[in-house]
């Protein structure tokens, strides 16, 4: 460490040793434990929530004490009076000494009764049969079959109609060709209703041909319709019809695999219909319709522009919202998923290895990510168009599974809920981040500018020749909590941004930016082969690199490339040319994650800087895609050599 960088940080530990407050978490809004526990029985699942005549919030969740699909789960729900900060009011929609009910899902009409719609094993079926070759004879876990029923309340969710209703579902194919031949069928719901213009309900049900690896084998996604639930008080009356017509669902692309699942609705502006669901191919699904479900067209992989690059997501909840502004949000996983062969029902592991060894499907569901979408005219109706993606959530360790979240709009705010299975959160959202996403839909010619603040140093040269730059003081990463007895470390919770517009494609080898000291602490970014970047930062202790996607730079122009280290998630971000890296076709993941134990990226007082870098810019925080992809757009291209330092 240089001299400078050395009293600075001495300076800065002798503050903090008085100043401990200063320092704590700040409160990262996008961080789980920041978010308010709804209560639960234990295992909790798809926190729910509609907004009741008397201004309460009513949320429903599958819950129960003991794990997910074991006996005595039931809907229940719960009511606050304040958005979410405190929840009472409790109601039990089935008993726990019931038939296994699960996986409710709330429509509010507008007479301010409340359907929930759920599953219910009404015959009380033990156990269930796995299909032929599955390796294993049946699962005990009986919580996705039965009838499909509701019951509703008058009075918001205080009380729940004595009796249940059971809505008739049209067989499928898939049911006829069950184990059981469709004596006992299986199914399941995490799909918000949609409610139409034209006063049509429909209610997304996930049907599945076949129990086995994965527990859940084969799937598809049906639609459940009502023209008259939203006006019609007797339920004796409701109409119910199964869509899409004939004897198939909506499944995914051809070749691709058996799952398609969790499907999520909205409708757009003309009347189409727009569907977003999961699969294990690496890449979510979706498809549209034109005539209210009855048919729709051919499933594709989801894609940011029509016809662009595909989007990314595990084998996990993909969901659409509509919001009032008549744009989108989009929940997702970013990353391009693995279905490993998982032995769903078996103790027993080949060749003596442990349950450890095997990754699932389901994996990978931290952190969250969201998109904002904007409808666009296509040839046959309305499309819709994505954002960038941001970091919504988080959880500091990466084993826990964020998921079945729902949305609430409220006086021009956000939350979002979700839950990783124990404990289910309500979340609200920092509007800056909602409006950077529906900024990036707006042409750069209308996008309302955003201040980034937290430029350290702002740096550019003409093309030629090799420069160097002084180098600001980044933040600490973690450091020593002086107000512990023990003085452990204390995270954070920091990060920064590194900016580079570079000219063409540097030859592979070529170091780019160089803030390292003789200890090897600080920067490096370097060329790769294939027009890739590396980044590799170290404290000279711990080292963590990361790299971009291979041909992000294009030859013949300025490239734009930002690096970000957000603190929160401990995360190594590229936006190159106002793209986030994602894997591509190469690899599952487009963001790496950092050692957590790097204290800081400081290094020598200068940094060396290529010839082919134009313009550098150092950020005293992680800045948000959407601030990225806004710089990207105002690449600077200076006849002379100027600087602006901060610092």
């Amino acid at each position: 460490m240089g001299r400078r960088h050395h009293t600075e940080r001495l300076a800065n530990d002798l503050n903090i040793m008085t100043t401990t407050s200063k320092t704590s978490d700040p409160g990262d809004l996008r961080r789980t434990q920041s978010g308010i526990e709804i209560p639960s029985e234990g295992y909790c699942d798809q926190p729910y929530v509609v907004e009741t005549n008397d201004g309460a919030w009513l949320c429903v969740m599958t819950t129960g004490t003991g794990h997910e699909g074991d006996p005595g789960q039931h809907p229940i729900t719960l009511r606050s009076h304040d958005k979410g900060q405190t929840w009472g009011e409790k109601a039990s929609l089935e008993p726990t000494d019931g038939p296994e009910a699960s996986y409710a899902v709330l429509l509010k009409v507008p007479s301010g009764r409340v359907y929930a719609f759920y599953n219910y094993n009404t015959d009380r079926v033990p156990e269930v049969k796995t299909e032929e070759g599955a390796g294993f004879p049946s699962f005990k876990r009986v919580d996705s079959l039965g009838d499909y029923v509701f019951k509703f309340s008058d009075d918001g969710g205080l009380t729940w109609s004595d009796k249940r209703f059971t809505i008739p579902v049209r067989e499928f194919a898939c049911d006829r060709n069950n184990v059981y031949g469709g004596k006992i069928r299986f199914f399941w719901n995490v799909g918000r209703p949609c409610i139409r213009a034209n006063g049509e309900v429909i209610i997304p049900l996930h049907k599945v041909g076949a129990m086995g690896v994965g527990f859940f084998a084969q799937s598809e996604g049906a639609l459940i319709a009502s023209s008259n639930i939203l006006t019609e008080s007797d339920p004796e009356k409701i109409v119910f019809e199964t869509l899409p017509d004939g004897e198939h669902g909506l499944t995914t692309p051809p070749g691709g695999g058996r799952i398609a699942e969790e499907h999520s609705i909205v409708e757009l502006s003309d009347g189409s219909l727009y569907c977003v669901y999961r699969s294990v191919d690496g890449w979510p699904v979706c498809s549209y319709s034109r005539d209210g479900g009855r048919s729709w067209e051919a499933p594709h992989y989801k894609t940011y522009t029509p016809g662009g690059r595909r989007m990314k997501n595990p084998r996990a909840a993909n969901f659409v919202w509509k919001c009032s502004n008549g744009r989108y949000l989009y929940w997702f996983h970013n990353h391009g998923g693995e279905f490993i062969r998982w032995l769903g029902g078996h103790s027993s592991m080949p060749n003596g290895l442990s349950v450890n060894h095997f990754r699932t499907p389901y994996d990978d569901r931290n952190p969250v990510w969201l998109c904002a979408g904007q409808e666009v005219d296509g040839p046959n109706g309305k499309l819709i168009e994505w954002s960038q993606p941001e970091i919504l959530l988080y959880d500091d360790d990466p084993y826990i599974r964020i998921s079945y979240p729902d949305l609430i709009e409220k006086d021009g705010r956000f939350w979002v809920t979700e839950t990783q299975k124990a404990t289910a959160r309500i979340h609200a959202v920092a509007p800056a981040l909602i409006e950077g996403l529906f900024g990036q839909l707006e042409p750069s010619e209308k996008a309302p500018s955003m201040e980034v603040a937290g430029l350290l140093r702002k740096e550019s040269r003409s093309a030629g020749v090799a420069w160097s730059m002084p180098m600001p003081t980044l933040p600490l990463l973690t450091t020593r909590d002086f107000g512990s007895d023990d003085q452990r470390g204390k995270d954070l919770r920091t990060g920064c941004t590194l900016e580079l517009v570079i000219d063409g494609i540097p030859a592979p080898g070529t170091t780019l930016f160089d803030s390292r000291n003789r200890e090897g602490a600080g920067i490096l970014v370097r060329a790769m082969e294939a027009a890739r970047i590396e980044f590799v930062i170290s404290d000279s202790r711990t080292n963590s690199s990361w790299s971009s996607d291979a041909g992000c730079l294009v030859e013949g122009e300025l490239n734009h490339v930002s690096i970000i280290v957000d603190g929160g998630p401990k995360l190594i971000l590229f936006v190159i040319n106002g793209v986030l890296c994602d894997g591509g076709d190469e690899r599952q993941f487009g963001w790496g994650r950092y050692n957590p134990n790097l204290r800081e990226l400081n290094g020598a007082d200068e940094a060396e800087v290529d010839a082919c870098v134009r313009e550098v810019a150092i950020y005293d925080r992680a800045l948000r895609v959407s601030e990225a992809v806004q710089s990207s757009c105002q690449v600077t291209r200076p006849p002379n050599a100027e600087s602006l330092a901060l610092s």
